[in-house]
């Protein structure tokens, strides 16, 4: 495995070049500022008007609409939610300008087909391992997060050093930038949603949660253990992996995970996950959320609704808004 850091960026690759950045959300604001702060020419492509244009201009960025802004860059940063993708480049597609490099920092709607590039465009992708406002912070800071890179498509013959140049633009090679595929960085990414850190760890603790409620236990003290005490999991496993867990934990917590974690999460849970992967892999997934998407949403907005409706909601809004450290803005919208 070569990790990639700054002793590897012998050129600069995107270099005198306008950089067009598509999107002013967490990921396109922080990808922005950091551009911008390395010393390079950054416009924001948004739709006119918007809250992200306004967003945009109060923090010194020359704004455009989508297509103007593609029109006038060389290096165009599609950082717009997936789902609103394929329609900024049906917008922008007939901007595009042979030898431009198009980046993307997940590989949906490349891989999938929803976006097929002309020839003469670089497709690249610069994906950072963390959200937008870490992205920013680590930077100011000195340091930088981890980031992946792929080349879809290489038209100049140098996409590769582009990505690089790029990431090492937003503070990646500080961290170390790892090569991939999009294949690779969309159904890896799409799978550990759905199966571990979002879907499979939101449905352990619902299940935690209802199992010692139902068996008669109150609703705090299950939401503290199930949910609350969590975090302080999580933060062991970043910080230092399963080994730093077992450092930290009890004894008894220890051989407690050692002996029921494998009864409740047993092998057929794995087969279950090559499921998913494997929905993933061949497309059903994909073909299922934009049919979804394209139609409304009404499915997925009802089992969200019924998500946020689940009392574990409720109860947990309750005693977070009793908790002085969580920001105000973050406790729920179900906070008492």
């Amino acid at each position: 495995m070569k990790l990639f850091t700054e002793s590897d960026v012998t050129r600069d690759a995107i270099d005198g070049k306008t950089i067009a950045v598509l999107g002013y959300g967490s990921q396109g604001k922080a990808h922005a500022k950091n551009l911008r702060d390395s010393g390079y020419n950054v416009i924001i492509g948004a739709r006119t008007g918007g809250p992200t244009d306004k967003k945009a201009a109060e923090d010194g960025f020359q704004t455009f609409g989508f297509a103007d802004a593609a029109e006038k860059a060389q290096v165009i940063c599609m950082l717009v939610p997936d789902m609103a993708q394929p329609r900024v480049f049906r917008d922008i597609q007939d901007k595009l300008q042979a030898g431009d490099a198009l980046l993307f920092a997940h590989g949906f709607n490349v891989h999938f087909g929803s976006i097929v590039v002309p020839e003469g465009i670089d497709v690249i992708m610069v994906a950072p391992k963390s959200p937008g406002d870490l992205v920013r912070r680590q930077y100011e800071e000195g340091r930088g997060v981890p980031c992946l890179r792929a080349v879809h498509q290489d038209a100049s013959g140098e996409a590769a050093e582009r990505a690089l140049s790029y990431a090492h633009a937003i503070g990646g090679t500080r961290a170390g930038v790892l090569d991939t595929t999009f294949a690779e960085e969309t159904e890896t990414d799409l799978f550990g949603e759905q199966a571990v850190l979002c879907g499979g760890a939101a449905q352990l603790v619902l299940h935690g949660f209802e199992t010692l409620v139902e068996a008669g236990y109150q609703p705090q003290a299950a939401y503290f253990e199930c949910l609350h005490e969590l975090k302080l999991i999580v933060d062991l496993l970043y910080e230092g992996g399963l080994d730093k867990m077992y450092e930290y934990i009890s004894d008894t917590a220890s051989y407690g995970d050692l002996i029921s974690g494998p009864r409740i999460i047993d092998d057929s849970v794995k087969d279950r996950m090559r499921d998913v992967l494997k929905d993933i892999q061949d497309g059903t997934f994909a073909k299922n959320w934009i049919a979804e998407y394209e139609s409304g949403s009404k499915d997925y907005q009802a089992r969200l609704q019924a998500r946020r409706d689940h009392p574990i909601e409720k109860v947990g809004g309750d005693l977070r808004a009793r908790m002085s450290w969580i920001n105000s803005k973050n406790k729920s919208r179900n906070a008492a």
